[in-house]
């Protein structure tokens, strides 16, 4: 996974690319947003989003998707204002968990002087996948251990939490430390966090 991650995106993708990971209900855990300042300044100005056709296909779609393939019709001349900013080739990549409620990340990689390889666009399409995952939530995390961080996320002391739970102080501060662990945090505030935003407390 190290390897996919140190690709060089601004070569690769030499016009730009807009990268999502993990969208929940709204917005995404992290994005990337390295297309051209002008470009982004019209699509906003313009209202693109609602119409944009590789958009659409991000959320209907799964996998990779060369522009060029979009099957889905622009009647708002997205496509051609893209390529007046130098955005002229692209691929879509689109992924999401398995779960019925799974998150989905995507990313969108443009070049202006010639179309992705079939290559280039799967190391992308890993790329994305080893970004999505990365952010993903342990699975070995217990309930007990979830449970800890939940009552001192709500403000309960050791002591107190020890006798909800009937266990010793030094139970809970191990479960405490082994979800800290798990959830990469290096103090209980990060894995407090870390936990929440995962939407697991």
């Amino acid at each position: 996974m190290e390897d996919i991650l140190s690709i060089d995106l601004p070569a690769l993708a030499n016009a730009g690319y807009y990268i999502a990971l993990r969208i929940g209900f709204a917005f995404p855990k992290e994005e990337v947003n390295a297309l051209p300042p002008a470009w982004i300044e019209r699509y906003t100005r313009e209202g693109y989003m609602m119409s944009d056709p590789v958009l659409r296909w991000i959320y209907d779609g799964e996998g990779l998707c060369r522009w060029s393939a979009v099957p889905f019709p622009d009647p708002r001349g997205i496509m051609a204002a893209a390529r007046l900013h130098g955005l002229v080739h692209g691929v879509a990549v689109s992924l999401r968990d398995s779960a019925p409620s799974g998150q989905r990340s995507f990313g969108s990689f443009a070049r202006s002087d010639r179309e992705f390889t079939d290559l280039e666009a799967q190391a992308l399409l890993a790329y994305v996948r080893a970004r999505h995952d990365a952010l993903s939530p342990p699975r070995n995390i217990t309930r007990a251990e979830l449970e800890a961080l939940r009552l001192i996320k709500n403000g309960q002391r050791l002591k107190q939490i020890a006798h909800l739970l009937g266990v010793s102080e030094g139970a809970v501060k191990q479960r405490l430390k082994n979800a800290r662990l798990k959830l990469d945090a290096k103090t209980g505030a990060e894995a407090i966090s870390r936990a929440a935003a995962f939407g697991l407390i």
